[in-house]
């Protein structure tokens, strides 16, 4: 290119450098729209906490044997399950009351099997 072209491009840009769009307060609308930088900080400061109280907490669930409490109590439940299921089963013949046994595991399976599957799929839906 020739200096003359040169020249009218640096003209050309000049010009348009000293022009000035209005913009009615387009630019103060979007500055006060956009989030507040403390806001995000905050909210990241509030999730690190979140995460660091986790963390100390399951080092403390494990560090203290609250898993032994767990499955202590997980097996306590069975337990108790099953000799209420074997106290039914031998005096279901005894009573007065019909008690239908397969009525009773039927229900018990719905409740221990079916609704905290639902439960868990519908919470999974709504995530």
């Amino acid at each position: 290119m020739t200096d003359k072209d040169n020249m009218m491009i640096e003209d050309f840009f000049k010009q348009a450098a000293r022009q000035q769009i209005e913009d009615n307060g387009f630019t103060e609308r979007v500055m006060h729209s956009l989030p507040d930088r403390k806001m995000e900080a905050v909210r990241k400061l509030s999730q690190l906490w979140t995460l660091f109280c986790m963390a100390v907490a399951g080092v403390l669930f494990f560090m203290f044997g609250g898993w032994q409490v767990v499955t202590g109590l997980f097996y306590a439940t069975l337990r108790i399950l099953f000799g209420w299921l074997e106290v039914q089963m031998v005096t279901a013949t005894t009573t007065e009351i019909p008690v239908n046994l397969w009525g009773i595991l039927l229900l018990l399976a719905i409740v221990l099997v079916y609704l905290p599957y639902q439960t868990a799929r519908k919470l999974f839906a709504t995530l």
